[in-house]
C-alpha cells in the first residue's frame, strides 16, 4: 500500500513538472475580493492539488497518531487487568487453601480425613399393598383414548421425621 502510494506520489509529481513547464503563460486570477496579476498558469492547477495533498498527508498522520495512543492506552489497560487477574487469583488460592502453583505442586500442609459419624439405621415401616388402577373406559370406534395416570401416592411425615408412602383413594379425596 505504501509503495502504491509512493508510485502515484511520482507519477503526479512528474504530471505536474510536464505541465508547469509547458505552460509559462502568466494570468490574472480574480476572486470576489481576491486579486492575482500575473500568475504563471502552471501555479492554478498545481498549487491548489499541492495544498490537498499536504493537507491529506497531515491528517492521515495526525489520525494514526490518534490510532497509535488508543491502542497504547488499550494495551496498557490490557496489562492492569492481567495483573489484577494474577492478584486476584492468588487471593483466591490463599482464601480456598489451594497449593501455590508458582514453585510447588505439593501443598505446603498436610491434609487429614476426618471419618464420617455413622449414619443411625431405623427401621423402614412396611410398605402397603399396590392398588388397582382405577378402570378407564374403553374409547369408542375411531376415538381417541386420553392418557390417564394412576395417582400419586401422597407422603405424610410421621412424628420420628420419616415418611410414608399413603394413596388416594377415588372415592373420598
Amino acid at each position: 500500500m505504501l509503495a502504491s502510494a509512493l508510485v502515484v506520489g511520482l507519477a503526479i509529481g512528474a504530471a505536474a513538472t510536464v505541465f508547469g513547464y509547458s505552460n509559462l503563460v502568466t494570468v490574472n486570477v480574480n476572486w470576489s475580493v481576491f486579486h492575482v496579476n500575473a500568475v504563471p498558469l502552471w501555479t492554478v492547477a498545481v498549487v491548489p492539488l499541492a495544498l490537498v495533498l499536504v493537507a491529506g498527508t497531515v491528517y492521515h498522520w495526525v489520525d494514526g497518531l490518534h490510532h497509535f495512543t488508543e491502542h497504547m492506552r488499550h494495551r496498557r489497560r490490557v496489562h492492569e487487568l492481567e495483573a489484577e487477574i494474577t492478584s486476584l487469583r492468588a487471593h483466591l488460592d490463599h482464601v480456598l487453601e489451594m497449593p501455590d502453583h508458582s514453585t510447588s505442586r505439593l501443598p505446603s500442609k498436610a491434609i487429614t480425613a476426618e471419618p464420617v459419624p455413622p449414619v443411625h439405621e431405623s427401621a423402614a415401616p412396611a410398605l402397603t399393598e399396590p392398588v388397582a388402577p382405577l378402570e378407564t373406559p374403553v374409547p369408542e370406534n375411531g376415538a381417541k383414548a386420553a392418557p390417564s395416570r394412576p395417582p400419586r401416592p401422597k407422603r405424610a411425615a410421621e412424628p420420628d421425621g420419616q415418611e410414608t408412602a399413603t394413596t388416594e383413594s377415588a372415592v373420598g379425596a
